[in-house]
């Protein structure tokens, strides 16, 4: 049985002295670091944080959210990650939703998310007033491995956005399954390039961890720094969303650097096209290219694509990969039943790194969850290799970025527009981004002219930057529709995605 603070406890043992995080000027032994995670908890404990009750964190990457990610759960409590991409009514949903009692922030102003929560502490003057004043206390004391470790966001506005519920198990089975599809060593470094409130950021802690190797967060991504770092520090592992890879590759290019250390160079999150792996080995050639798939209900890995770069021009770049070892996958038809190798199916996930389910989500739980796996909601085939090729979404849901946009809840905004009649929302290929969010509108008979600017500008007022639409068609006809009056997104997608190497990844 393992919980959250076994790996750091196994790096006190092979090297308390080694470096466990550089952050900036900032330097911390793994000895020094667990102590500050001891110190942490003993802060919480004295503001009256109880076993099991949730603490959250809306920050850029940092020492403080290492020590929030690994010593929150440690301590028994639970860690709820927020997305500092989301908009003001999405945090304080996300805060209200998980009841959280304690709000970590490096934000100088946090609005109404003060009133959601019984106390806000600054990074990183305030906490660390706290963590000096602060008696330390055990790290793992009574956390056995089906506690819940933390609430991890997924998905949208009030309506749609879920707590994902990831245990000590979980975290701890994607930690030993990264670790035996890409073996490391106390002599790694790794660059913590995504942001650590999503999975893709948060993926490789517990594995470095466990190995005693060093690691850098990146606060904000900017390719520049990314080259730095990788250079400064002699990094030689990192992981990020395409749109990451497609800017420092360019980066690299125009003004290179040495990046001779970097040996794996890893993504996953959301579509990526051939030429951007292409031009991503150009720029590293000493980097192995790994692509992942998963989904934060699977703590995240499911699958991996070893040596990507070496096959951009044959069949396998289309997939996916196959299953990470300790994990197990499906492709089920809609009655649970395993189809052969060839047919399409829904994606199905099983094993020990499966979320308990969805926060206070009981209906959605059980749709997800069934017939002893997780149910992705994407559409794929194997191959006889077992290669898995990913086809469609069942669920219309665009990733963009490495972030989940769900297009019923960009609708909704839409909708909510006096002059739309019909909304339609759906990803489109973007080299950038992998999907870009593209929306269909019709407009009222009685309304003035639609303006797609000025619809934009709406939906930018309700939801997060990354899932206002880039783009908006006005149609005066009505959007095509099924049988039953379902609106037809395939219809509408299809022209875009015409001839694009990769739609779906």
């Amino acid at each position: 049985m393992h919980t959250v603070v076994d790996p750091l406890k196994r790096a006190l043992q092979i090297g308390p002295q080694a470096l466990a995080v550089i952050d900036g000027k900032r330097q911390v032994t793994y000895a020094e670091f667990a102590h500050r995670c001891e110190l942490l908890v003993g802060a919480l404990r004295g503001l009256g944080v109880a076993s099991g009750e949730r603490v959250a964190i809306l920050a850029n990457n940092s020492l403080e959210f290492f020590e929030a990610y690994v010593g929150i759960p440690s301590g028994g409590m639970v860690v709820v990650p927020l997305n500092t991409r989301h908009a003001m009514p999405e945090l304080v949903y996300a805060l209200a939703d998980s009841g959280a009692q304690i709000l970590l922030t490096d934000r100088a102003d946090v609005g109404e998310l003060a009133n959601t929560v019984e106390r806000v502490i600054s990074l990183s003057d305030e906490y660390e007033a706290l963590l000096a004043a602060a008696t330390p206390a055990p790290l793992g004391e009574g956390v056995v491995e089906t506690d819940l470790a933390g609430l991890f966001y997924t998905g949208g506005t009030t309506g749609a956005s879920k707590g994902v519920m990831l245990t000590h198990r979980n975290l701890i089975a994607n930690a030993l399954n990264w670790l035996a599809s890409v073996p490391q060593n106390a002599s790694d470094r790794s660059l913590v390039m995504a942001p650590m409130f999503h999975a893709a950021g948060s993926n490789g802690i517990l594995a470095a961890m466990w190995q005693g190797a060093l690691q850098v967060p990146l606060g904000t991504f900017d390719p520049s720094a990314v080259l730095d770092l990788i250079e400064q520090h002699r990094i030689n592992m990192t992981l990020g969303v395409p749109s990451m890879l497609a800017a420092i590759a360019e980066e690299q290019h125009a003004n290179p650097r040495d990046t001779s250390s970097l040996r794996v160079l890893t993504h996953g999150g959301s579509p990526i096209a051939t030429e951007v792996v292409r031009r991503t080995s150009s720029a590293f050639p000493s980097a192995r290219m790994i692509e992942v798939y998963g989904a934060t209900e699977t703590s995240p890995l499911a699958t991996l694509l070893d040596d990507e770069e070496t096959l951009v021009d044959s069949p396998l770049a289309r997939s996916c990969g196959r299953a990470v070892l300790g994990c197990s996958i499906s492709v089920r038809d809609t009655e649970g039943n395993e189809l052969p190798t060839g047919e399409v199916g829904e994606v199905v996930v099983a094993g020990t790194n499966i979320m308990q389910g969805y926060w206070n989500k009981p209906e959605q739980t059980a749709e997800v969850l069934k017939h002893g796996g997780y149910w992705t909601g994407d559409m794929g085939h194997f191959d006889a290799q077992g290669f898995l090729f990913l086809v469609d979404r069942s669920k219309d849901m665009i990733v963009s970025g490495g972030e989940n946009v769900y297009s019923t809840e960009v609708e909704d905004i839409l909708y909510r527009h006096p002059g739309v009649l019909e909304a339609a929302v759906f990803g489109v290929p973007d080299d950038i981004w992998g999907e870009a969010v593209h929306a269909a509108v019709v407009p009222r008979a009685d309304s003035p002219p639609l303006d797609p600017a000025e619809l934009i500008a709406f939906c930018r007022e309700y939801i997060g930057g990354y899932k206002v639409p880039k783009g908006i068609d006005v149609q005066h006809e009505a959007l095509p529709k099924s049988g039953p009056g379902k609106v037809l997104k395939r219809e509408l997608r299809a022209p875009f995605w015409e001839g694009v190497d990769r739609a779906v990844n």
